[in-house]
């Protein structure tokens, strides 16, 4: 018997930028639901770097305005710090960096190039064989599983319900519109959706009659034992994203992805793979003043990419009433912006403060029907 009430606008998946676009309608005065399948976070959302620097986005500007006041607008910490820094670990990437913070730098933002003795003194636990860095005066990191819950509980203090252990099965549709969500507890009804499922994103789409195309991929994560706390926690480079905790544990990942096939039902095992052996390997290259620290656990998260690595934030032309959103495997950092752009998409039919033209889904129309193999994109569950 379905013990569960409907609401104005359902939201499919409790990762962080349903959450975040939860939190966006709520406090709009949107009645709101969210259903997760399993618990919130407990996919790539709370299991990823905690950066927030996204210069190449549409969303970045918004993403940059909207992070240093993120825990006042929740009410809730997300242990947010400013400024990030990156090592090369050769001259050939110092130049390929310089060339990536030439976006930033029209936008306003400023970097700063690190020459080796300003790097070690800033980042302590560098060595002598890296070529230098920058320091970006933007940016910065924040913790995952803080943000995430932090996004739950500022949506529901403004009204909007969260359903957790809870899988969605298909969709009930008259005339052109979603009218309800088929769920383990029965039919719950809506005016209108969204879908923000992570890798099952695609899956729900083409049910609906549009599949957002998309291939998912085992991202792994290593924490070492704590350390002394650097001045600046967001330091990456060598291949790697991550940070420094507060408590002091260095949080990295990165590398080739391991391309899976998702099961319908529940979510595919995700124990460490070989990967974090290489991982620790660069991060000892990266930071050789950490190499006595022990690796004290690992994790993996499983992301979803699309076939240009670009977001998809559309309404599905084949039901009118469904707003579909996939950040492609950086959806952490941009969760403020790319809630606000979904609400605005969802309330008022276009996002107020951005151009977001570039993540439409028709940019697929012609996608080749065996994309995944075409790009090596594919593997087993």
């Amino acid at each position: 018997m379905n013990d569960i009430k409907g609401a104005s606008v359902v939201i499919v998946g409790g990762g962080v930028t349903g959450l975040s676009t939860g939190w966006w309608l709520a406090q709009s005065g949107v009645d709101v639901l969210v259903i997760e399948k399993g618990i919130i976070g407990w996919e790539a959302s709370g299991r990823n770097g905690g950066g927030c620097t996204h210069s190449q986005s549409p969303l970045f500007l918004e993403e940059q305005r909207l992070w240093p006041i993120m825990d006042e607008l929740l009410g809730y910490p997300t242990e947010f710090a400013p400024n990030r820094i990156r090592i090369a670990s050769s001259e050939e990437q110092l130049t390929l960096y310089g060339r990536g913070i030439a976006t930033s730098e029209r936008q306003g933002f400023r970097c700063e190039l690190l020459e080796l003795k300003q790097l070690r003194e800033i980042v302590p636990l560098t060595g002598d064989n890296m070529a230098g860095g920058y320091f970006y005066h933007f940016g910065g990191h924040a913790n995952p599983h803080r943000t995430v819950q932090a996004y739950a509980w500022a949506m529901q203090d403004h009204g909007g319900r969260l359903i957790q252990q809870c899988a969605v099965t298909g969709f009930h549709t008259e005339g052109g519109r979603v009218t309800g969500v088929e769920t383990e507890r029965g039919l719950i009804g809506c005016d209108q959706l969204v879908i923000a499922a992570g890798p099952h994103t695609g899956r729900f789409s083409a049910m609906l009659g549009q599949e957002v195309p998309m291939a998912s991929a085992r991202a792994e994560m290593i924490v070492t034992e704590p350390l002394p706390l650097m001045a600046y926690g967001g330091v990456d480079g060598n291949g790697l994203y991550g940070r420094q905790t507060l408590r002091g544990n260095l949080a990295y990942g990165g590398g080739p992805h391991e391309w899976l096939e998702i099961p319908w039902e529940g979510a595919p095992d995700k124990p460490s793979t070989p990967l974090m052996g290489h991982i620790g390997r660069r991060l000892l290259e990266m930071l050789p003043k950490a190499a006595h620290a022990r690796i004290i656990r690992s994790w993996a998260g499983v992301i979803e990419n699309t076939p240009d690595g670009r977001p998809v934030i559309d309404r599905l032309s084949s039901q009118e009433n469904v707003v579909v959103a996939t950040m492609s495997s950086v959806g952490f950092g941009l969760s403020p912006a790319s809630g606000r752009a979904i609400r605005d998409l969802v309330v008022d039919g276009a996002c107020s403060f951005t151009d977001i033209s570039s993540f439409r889904l028709a940019r697929f129309a012609e996608l080749e029907p065996n994309w995944r193999e075409l790009q090596g994109w594919h593997g087993t569950s």
